[in-house]
């Protein structure tokens, strides 16, 4: 399993986090437009930018790391000294009860009438031995009272002062303060992992989205490239027609062609408009910005190693972490489960000195020594089988994370051997469509050659166009689906195949699932 990340980085997370909601000014990557209006070149890489610096999940993320951030501050200071000071001013009695009168051998109606003012300052802490909370505490206590109690002759002033050092040791008991201290770290190191994978998710979305508009840019440049196609098979055609005017049907067929490829462009020219349009409101951009898309093509051989896949989807991916974080709370539910209901015992020794005295200035006086010994102890002897059937159902809840773990690995390991192979297939299909690209971009190269001569009819010429604007589509195609099974796969490992690098890594997110 992956080694658990430190929980001492969250203050480079959290910076982290800042300086991706701090808002970008756009940057324009060519000159204006002929209104002064920016221009901004949509690469992937700035997509994501914008999208990590808009994204509200981000904001919340944000919020959810520093509250547990806060949670577990809240916990580590409880290994700390704590000062308190409890009082009670006054606490008055003025009530009749009935006593037991050792003279008289009988009970009788006693009021008492009292005022009492009381303070105690504690200093506690934790006792830590190797840097491992024993649940115990050592305290420094300073404890004060009057005391003023009356009847309807006299009126008697007491006062009392004590100081001792205690020491409260549970014995028996599960470790409550360690406990709820690792709770604390892993829930931060789980939100920790929730960001990372939030990350990786806008960054997927980004890349569809990124990938929608590349298909909308490439298709636009495909009509264009038919549209002047077919521009040159209409001079061709009237070139033919007025040397033989009975062939004028050729003019016409080629001029329905080329206005159904007009149509076709305007349309895809269209659908980019408004698809940027959306983009300037998701991303927060100026209205008046012209967003531009150069759809080329790098087709490049990415070799993708299945064991190395596999284990960069175990190591690097938070799933797996997550999975340990679950079954690690599991256990300490079931030690806190073991630490209830069953044998309990508490010590308590104390040492101190203590006055008491009519006079305010003379407690210090001449004090006595005092001291305590406590031992309280529970044992229960019949609860029906509650506090056994608990821990049973506890040590299930541990069974289940430890079935959880094995199932995901598996199923991680089936998903990235799926993934690879649909790598390799779309890969194989985009570089064989390719290469037809070129093959039929000839054929029609060839075929207008022989429209011209007189070798061919109009149909014909049209059908090998029609044939060169399919295999460019179904091109396109394969090019998306193979890029479409990289970014899965790059999801699933959390690893930039192309760069060869932890993918976050390259969006300068420094995450490798170690320490």
């Amino acid at each position: 399993m992956p080694a658990r990340p430190s929980t001492g980085r969250w203050p480079v997370l959290i910076a982290l986090i800042s300086a991706l909601l701090i808002p970008q000014p756009a940057q324009s990557q060519g000159p204006p437009s002929p209104d002064g209006s920016p221009v901004i070149e949509m690469t992937l890489a700035r997509m994501v930018d914008y999208a990590l610096n808009s994204s509200y999940r981000m904001r919340f993320l944000n919020l959810n790391i520093e509250q547990t951030r806060l949670r577990l501050q809240a916990s580590r200071a409880r290994l700390k000294s704590r000062v308190d000071l409890d009082f009670t001013i006054p606490t008055i009695n003025y009530i009749s009860e009935s006593r037991w009168d050792p003279n008289l051998q009988r009970n009788v109606i006693q009021r008492e009438d009292s005022r009492r003012l009381e303070a105690e300052l504690s200093i506690r802490q934790p006792v830590v031995v190797l840097g491992y909370p024993t649940n115990g505490y050592l305290s420094l206590n300073n404890r004060m009272y009057r005391l003023t109690q009356r009847d309807e002759d006299t009126r008697d002033i007491r006062y009392y002062n004590r100081y001792f050092v205690s020491y409260t040791q549970p014995l028996f008991q599960a470790n409550e303060l360690k406990n709820d201290m690792e709770e604390a770290e892993l829930d931060l190191e789980d939100q920790e992992l929730d960001f990372y994978g939030d990350v990786v998710d806008i960054i997927d979305n980004t890349a569809d989205e990124f990938y929608e508009l590349f298909e909308i840019a490439y298709e636009r440049e495909i009509n264009r490239a038919y549209v002047a196609r077919l521009e040159g098979a209409l001079e061709r055609a009237r070139a033919r027609v007025a040397d033989n005017p009975d062939q004028s049907i050729d003019v016409d067929q080629v001029q329905v062609e080329l206005a159904n490829a007009r149509e076709g462009l305007a349309s895809s020219e269209s659908r980019f408009r408004l698809r940027t349009s959306g983009l300037k409101t998701d991303f927060d951009l100026p209205r008046d910005a012209v967003l531009t898309l150069d759809p080329q093509i790098d087709l490049s051989p990415i070799p993708i190693d299945l064991n190395r896949a596999t284990q960069r989807a175990l190591e690097l991916t938070p799933r797996m972490r997550q999975l340990d974080i679950s079954r690690r709370g599991a256990e300490l539910n079931l030690d806190n489960r073991k630490g209830r209901g069953g044998f309990e015992m508490d010590l308590r020794l104390s040492y101190g000195r203590e006055m008491q005295d009519e006079i305010f200035g003379d407690i210090w006086g001449q004090p006595e020594n005092s001291y305590e010994v406590d031992i309280e102890g529970s044992i229960p002897l019949w609860d029906w089988g509650g506090r056994k059937a608990s821990i049973q159902a506890e040590e299930i809840n541990l069974q289940r994370a430890d079935l959880r773990i094995e199932e995901t690995a598996r199923q991680i390991t089936t998903d990235i051997q799926n993934e690879v192979s649909n790598v390799a297939e779309f890969e194989n299909r985009a570089f064989s469509l390719q290469e037809n690209l070129a093959l039929s971009g000839g054929i029609s190269d060839t075929s207008l050659e022989r429209y011209s001569e007189g070798s061919i009819s109009a149909l014909d010429l049209m059908q090998s166009l029609r044939r060169e604007f399919d295999t460019a589509e179904n091109f396109l195609d394969a090019y998306l689906g193979w890029r479409e099974a990289l970014r899965r796969i790059q999801e699933m490992t959390f690893y930039d195949w192309e760069l060869d690098m932890p993918l976050l890594d390259s969006f300068g997110i420094s995450f490798d699932g170690s320490s």
